[in-house]
């Protein structure tokens, strides 16, 4: 837990044993900058400012939605913003804060334990620097906020631009016909959409947060103005994140006529060829026909010819004169009936 006294330009480090002290004190603003709620920064929210326990709560647990809560005596803040993971998994990383009348302490939220601890603070060793550095003057709790959460909004507009660049890429890879992998593709452009749907989120809840707080009469007039300035940045980001994610939907859209066409050609060239093997089965069926017609046409001689071939003694009409002229008469006879009918059913 740091402890810092900000005062005539300077930034003045203290313990945390000094804190109840310091709050007395009406010569500086008051920073205090939680990493996360151990012992004795528990300890500091509860005994030493008095803040409420559900306050105290929302800071040991994760927030999933940001808010805001009006105290007598200061204000409590949850906001968040994104932190690109693995796969295009989106981390919300949080920053809790209370804005009281001569201090400012900011609580960074649990956080996943595959994000780095040094992302969380990020915007706090961003506004630090610029104090230490002389750049930032801040002599109230409420400019100091704004710094803070102004950078803040920033990464939120750097998430914006590089999910943008992403979403550029998967235009040219459609464009190109240079897709790859379908399915690894649909992917990237769904993980693309989820990255803009997450900052629009964090964008508009936190424009709705601080357009409420601008109505909070215990707000100065001077600190109103930084408010209404904040609400106006974020519903920047939540334009931002709407036209990248209407981009990107025309890319899909594009994506998805692509395959539809090539759905169809495939489909047609498939009829194509199921239409020529039905051809080529049906002109087999036809040979089939006729060679079967007329091997049943040669077979009846074939059969009467073998019949009369056996030459048995007790054959009736071995000894026939006119035997011979008969059974050619009977070939010649049962094949063209065999023709006939055949070539009645279309088979020759």
């Amino acid at each position: 837990m740091d402890v810092l006294l900000i005062k005539d330009e300077k930034v003045e480090e203290h313990p945390a044993g000094e804190l109840a002290a310091l709050l007395g004190r009406e010569d500086g603003l008051i920073w205090v900058d939680i990493p996360s709620c151990d012992v004795e920064a528990l300890h500091a929210l509860s005994e030493v400012f008095g803040f409420h326990p559900m306050a105290i709560r929302d800071c040991k647990e994760r927030n999933r939605v940001p808010k805001v809560h009006a105290y007598p005596d200061h204000v409590f803040v949850v906001l968040h913003t994104p932190e690109r993971g693995k796969r295009g998994h989106v981390h919300y990383i949080e920053l809790d804060q209370f804005i009281g009348r001569n201090y400012l302490v900011t609580v960074h939220g649990p956080i996943n334990p595959a994000v780095d601890p040094e992302v969380a603070l990020r915007e706090t060793r961003a506004v630090l620097a610029r104090i230490q550095t002389g750049r930032l003057r801040p002599t109230t709790p409420f400019e100091l906020s704004y710094a803070i959460v102004s950078t803040l909004i920033r990464q939120q507009e750097a998430y914006v631009e590089t999910v943008t660049s992403d979403v550029w890429r998967l235009e040219q890879r459609v464009t190109g016909g240079d897709v790859g992998d379908p399915e690894e593709f649909l992917n990237e452009l769904f993980r693309a959409r989820h990255g803009l749907l997450a900052v629009r989120t964090m964008g508009a809840l936190g424009g709705a947060i601080y357009g409420r707080m601008a109505n909070l009469a215990r707000v100065s007039p001077e600190g109103r103005r930084l408010v209404v300035d904040i609400a106006d940045q974020f519903d920047r980001i939540r334009s931002l994140a709407d036209g990248e994610r209407e981009y990107l939907q025309g890319v899909m859209e594009f994506y998805q006529t692509f395959l539809t066409i090539k759905a169809a050609l495939v489909g047609q060239a498939q009829n194509a060829e199921v239409k020529r093997l039905t051809e080529a089965s049906y002109t087999q069926n036809e040979e089939i026909k006729k060679i079967s017609a007329w091997a049943a046409i040669f077979f009846a001689p074939t059969f009467v010819g073998t019949v009369y071939g056996m030459n048995f003694d007790h054959m009736p009409e071995l000894h026939w004169v006119v035997g011979y002229p008969l059974a050619l008469a009977l070939m010649v006879l049962s094949s063209t009936v065999l023709y006939r009918v055949f070539k009645r059913r279309g088979w020759l």
